[in-house]
């Protein structure tokens, strides 16, 4: 076994800025293709719209990926107001479309205060989770409705950081298992006009910060140079 081969065997944490329409597998399945051996997971899946900071741990640290997956989380990103989708996001098409014209940014603001702190949540139709042994995403495209309970979680912050109707920009932190979709659908229902995550960027993991993740292109090239150093 090569020497860098054995380094991510015994085990690193890499900090990753998962590609848009990538799933959390796409990148998981390159880094192990690229370093050559199996023993790779995530700490935490991104929705392939989304885009963000991916945990992958290597080797023996994938040992560590429940303690991650367990760890605050922070995201930025935008709901449109003014309509709603199926997956609560742009993986369908919008509908049920509402004006705005009586919407304010004050009614806007005070929504917020709704879904700080402990509260409970659907999650989406269209989602991995399993009911029966089948995921919900699987019965949604058949057109069946699985009856799921609600979900308790925090939102520990949720800031509206800037209004550009119908784009709201956002700021949350949470803890594991929000759905940042339910959150716009819900979001929506409470201003009576609907909404839907329009995009969704995964910023912070506990200390684990976006700001000092890589992307897979540069990775690839990291451990292509690594190799040439050590068959020179």
């Amino acid at each position: 076994m090569q020497q860098s081969d054995q380094t991510f065997s015994e085990g690193k944490v890499l900090l990753f800025d998962k590609p848009l329409r990538w799933t959390s597998f796409d990148l998981v399945r390159k880094v192990r293709n690229l370093i050559k051996i199996k023993k790779v997971g995530h700490a935490g899946t991104l929705d392939p719209l989304a885009t963000g900071l991916l945990i992958v741990c290597t080797g023996k640290f994938t040992k560590k990926i429940n303690e991650y997956m367990g760890m605050e989380k922070e995201y930025t990103g935008t709901f449109t107001l003014g309509s709603t989708t199926a997956t609560f996001d742009l993986e369908s098409e919008p509908r049920n479309f509402i004006s705005l014209e009586n919407i304010t940014e004050q009614q806007i603001f005070d929504a917020t205060k709704n879904f700080i702190g402990d509260i409970l949540q659907m999650p989406p139709q269209h989602s991995a989770i399993k009911k029966d042994g089948k995921r919900l995403y699987e019965s949604a495209r058949q057109g069946i409705e699985v009856k799921v309970d609600a979900r308790p979680v925090t939102i520990k912050e949720f800031i509206i950081t800037k209004v550009e109707l119908p784009l709201l920009h956002f700021k949350v932190v949470c803890t594991t298992g929000t759905y940042i979709r339910s959150l716009a659908n819900d979001f929506g229902a409470a201003l009576h006009v609907g909404a839907h995550l329009s995009s969704l960027c995964r910023s912070r993991i506990g200390v684990f910060e976006l700001k000092d993740a890589i992307s897979i292109t540069a990775f690839e090239e990291e451990v292509k140079r690594l190799q040439q150093e050590e068959n020179s």
